[in-house]
């Protein structure tokens, strides 16, 4: 799920809380939203429910967590991005590059 896929009340919060725009994240938060991911228990989770859904057995409490899963791997999606640019315009030390 993208951003532009996200309800509008949710886009926009994600927006203004990780958008492109400064404060970018120190290089010690970047690289810790760097190691965040799903653990192996959420990871079999999600394969279970895609095994559902290609079966066409998806109950509506299974799609609603199939949506939750998704809208929190767009978040840590758009948080890594946002850590890997802050880490990018870095430099050695630790001073934002000047463009």
């Amino acid at each position: 799920m993208h951003l532009s896929e996200l309800p509008c009340h949710e886009a926009a919060i994600l927006t203004r809380i990780a958008g492109p725009d400064e404060p970018a994240f120190s290089v010690p938060t970047a690289k810790g939203i760097l190691t965040l991911g799903f653990s192996p228990i959420d990871k079999n989770r999600m394969h279970e429910l895609a095994a559902k859904a290609r079966q066409g057995k998806l109950t509506a409490a299974d799609q609603a967590e199939v949506e939750a899963y998704s809208r929190i791997g767009s978040l840590l999606g758009i948080l890594k991005s946002k850590a890997r640019r802050a880490l990018k315009r870095r430099t050695t030390n630790g001073r934002a590059k000047s463009h």
